[in-house]
């Protein structure tokens, strides 16, 4: 009897310490679900500049766009924050999505807190790309990039010409596209200017843009910048 009264409590043990570890389990990924979004890619589109997903979460099913890269069919990816769009046309694929969301960080783990505080401002200045050797010289009445950042409130909500090289180009997010210059000039640490317009580069071309200057700009989902050149047009 005394035997048998010992194998119970041990087995009830042994189901009380399982029950509590899946539980664990359930609630840390819960935790990365309720803190990020967790998707299987249900189909895939390559395009020249990103890559559009069907994703299916829970019960749901919607479209969304990355920048370009191998994914297939199937895949289970995680990612934190993205801007949805309206009747987003892409030029590439002659199609216009009702909705469509903008991720510009996913992963094939789970991302954690820690893994979605960082991811949480992809476009914030910080993250700005490598410096690169450039030199480009400013052009006639323009200013250079170390020179706007020397001096920002000076120019803001103020025309500005600056000079670049292209080193990083995103096109119609927010129905305009991103550019990312630098002219090998720096101050402060900053040597890498935003310009939103509605022309059309490639990374490494060396363009001259006149547009409006702002600071501390915030258009929610990451995108936040101390200087930021708007609405700007390419000189000739």
């Amino acid at each position: 009897m005394k035997v048998i009264l010992i194998f119970s409590i041990t087995l009830f043990s042994l189901l009380i310490t399982s029950c509590q570890k899946e539980k664990q389990e359930e609630n840390a990924e819960t935790a990365t679900v309720m803190n990020g979004h967790k998707i299987v890619v249900e189909e895939v589109i390559q395009a020249n500049s990103y890559t559009y997903i069907k994703a299916s979460e829970g019960d749901q099913s919607y479209w969304m766009a990355i920048t370009r890269r191998e994914i297939k069919e199937g895949t289970t990816l995680y990612y934190s924050k993205g801007m949805e769009m309206k009747n987003f046309t892409s030029k590439d694929l002659d199609r216009t999505f009702e909705s469509i969301v903008f991720v510009d960080q996913i992963s094939d783990k789970p991302l954690g807190m820690a893994g979605m505080a960082g991811a949480a401002a992809p476009h914030t200045q910080a993250k700005s790309a490598a410096k690169q050797d450039i030199s480009v010289t400013p052009a006639k009445g323009g200013i250079s990039i170390g020179e706007l950042y020397a001096d920002k409130s000076s120019y803001d909500n103020r025309m500005a010409i600056i000079s670049g090289k292209v080193t990083k180009f995103n096109a119609g997010i927010m129905g305009r596209n991103w550019v990312h210059i630098q002219d090998g000039s720096e101050a402060g640490g900053k040597y890498d200017l935003t310009v939103t317009t509605n022309e059309s580069v490639s990374v490494g071309d060396v363009v001259t843009f006149s547009g409006t200057i702002a600071l501390n700009k915030d258009f929610g989902a990451g995108y936040k910048y101390e200087v930021i050149m708007e609405n700007a047009t390419i000189l000739n």
